[in-house]
């Protein structure tokens, strides 16, 4: 049995958002070890346990209290709150943090040998789906009559196999769809990863241990979309410099042993510093360029 006293976390055991997961909450210093394949896994360090689940048991745990926290996308949060309301259940939940991964579309799809002028050109199809509830919803709204085939995994070959005439699946780079012969033609929900609280009273303990999780992946986030940056740079050429690296902060500057026309500067930028970014720097005089990943950033 599970110790109350403990936050009780749940992810995906095995699939799309599992080891992005594992290395969020590694990167976090909650240390685990997720060799042993059990449905509990203990932090070592903090008063954290895991349950590895399937993903689209995670919202149902969260919704009925079951577990404190939940990794999710927010595709399969939506499909259940949906089944839910229809089956009048219980349905509340928290979004705490959006993630930077598992960020996909729910896209419907057709053969590429079909003519697709619109989105009434898919009426009274049949169409083959893990979402049934997202999808319904989509086609209500339009008040466009279909008929849907509930397919749990491979989805995409409905049509190959002569058991639909679209799909409605998860798209991110849609190399799957290509490699099947479908092209996308409606996106219908944008998804991505993210941490859901269950509803009501939360221990305090709990709390404290929730907002310290919180702010670490923040960190984590803020740390992967930014770089720290090393140059020297002619000290008439400062401010040209800086308006080239965007999104960074301000710099800091200091002298360089034996030079009186150039400095060193230090920074930290939000977004990605391309080579073209780094010949125009060049052509500055600029000299010794880093660009350095971040592991950890508090602010």
């Amino acid at each position: 049995m599970l110790n109350n006293n403990r936050l009780r976390l749940a992810m995906q055991k095995s699939g799309r958002l599992s080891k992005d997961s594992k290395k969020l909450l590694s990167l976090c210093g909650v240390n685990i070890d997720f060799k042993k394949q059990q449905l509990i896994s203990f932090s070592e360090n903090m008063p954290i346990d895991i349950v590895r689940v399937r993903d689209d048991d995670i919202p149902g745990l969260i919704m009925d209290k079951v577990v404190d926290l939940g990794i999710v996308g927010e595709n399969v949060l939506e499909e259940e709150l949906l089944r839910r309301k229809i089956e009048c259940k219980e349905s509340l939940y928290n979004i705490l943090q959006r993630l930077d991964f598992g960020i996909c579309r729910l896209s419907l799809a057709i053969p590429n040998s079909k003519q697709y002028s619109g989105f009434s050109s898919l009426k009274n199809m049949r169409i083959a789906t893990s979402y049934p509830y997202l999808l319904q919803q989509y086609f209500d709204i339009r008040k466009l009559q279909f008929r849907f085939f509930i397919l749990n995994g491979s989805v995409e070959v409905a049509p190959s196999a002569g058991l639909s005439d679209a799909i409605c699946d998860l798209v991110s780079t849609g190399a799957t769809l290509e490699a099947n012969g479908l092209k996308e033609v409606e996106v219908i929900y944008s998804s991505q990863a993210c941490l859901v609280a269950q509803p009501g009273y939360i221990m305090h303990a709990k709390k404290i241990l929730i907002n310290k999780l919180i702010n670490r992946i923040q960190g984590v986030m803020k740390a992967r979309e930014s770089k720290y940056i090393m140059l020297h740079a002619p000290s008439s050429k400062l401010q040209e410099v800086i308006s080239l690296l965007h999104g960074a902060e301000h710099p800091t500057i200091s002298r360089l042993a034996g030079e009186t026309d150039k400095v060193a500067m230090h920074m930290v930028s939000s977004e990605t510093v391309f080579w073209e970014t780094m010949e125009k720097l060049k052509a500055l005089g600029v000299s010794a360029i880093l660009v350095l990943p971040i592991e950890k950033m508090m602010e």
